[in-house]
């Protein structure tokens, strides 16, 4: 195993320890706070920390799989499995209480993904998991996906902004 450098050991070790934060505006200091968080949002080592974190964190059902990218986290969970949804997300809110971080319920959503036609919308949908809001598309990494895995929303989005600058 590649070793680091001692300076750039201890400036990693520095970074992770006794971390504190203050805030200033309008020309007032807030109290200093101590910051127990084990992945510091924001910062140059927030990402990489956060996927040695995570590491550790798998679904519990067979099945059900779980994408980790930056700091966001998507949990998939197919049909035959929908009933371990809201299993799953408690699993992921105790995994996240244990490694001193919170699930951010203000931006934790559900979305169905439903085949096109007939078959698709008529289909009985599971009940919402409780506190998760239901939603019909979500960007993920700056693409627009919907719950019929239609390119449509994302075009239109794409349209619908005149500054985008195009590039070959």
């Amino acid at each position: 195993m590649m070793q680091l450098p001692d300076s750039i050991y201890n400036w990693v070790r520095d970074f992770f320890t006794d971390r504190r934060h203050c805030t200033r505006y309008a020309g007032r200091l807030s109290t200093v706070a101590v910051i127990k968080a084990s992945v510091i949002q924001g910062s140059g080592l927030g990402p990489a920390s956060y996927v040695v974190t995570a590491a550790d964190l798998h679904p519990c059902t067979t099945g059900n799989r779980i994408f980790k990218y930056a700091d966001d986290t998507y949990l998939v969970v197919p049909t035959a499995n929908s009933s371990t949804r809201c299993q799953e997300i408690e699993q992921i809110s105790i995994w996240a209480a244990q490694n001193n971080l919170k699930l951010n319920s203000g931006k934790t959503n559900e979305m169905v993904i439903r085949g096109r036609g007939k078959r698709g919308k008529s289909a009985n949908l599971p009940a919402p998991c409780p506190g998760i809001e239901r939603i019909s598309s979500i960007c993920i990494l700056g693409v627009t996906v919907n719950d019929q895995l239609s390119a449509a929303d994302h075009v239109n989005s794409l349209l619908a902004c005149p500054t985008r600058s195009w590039h070959p």
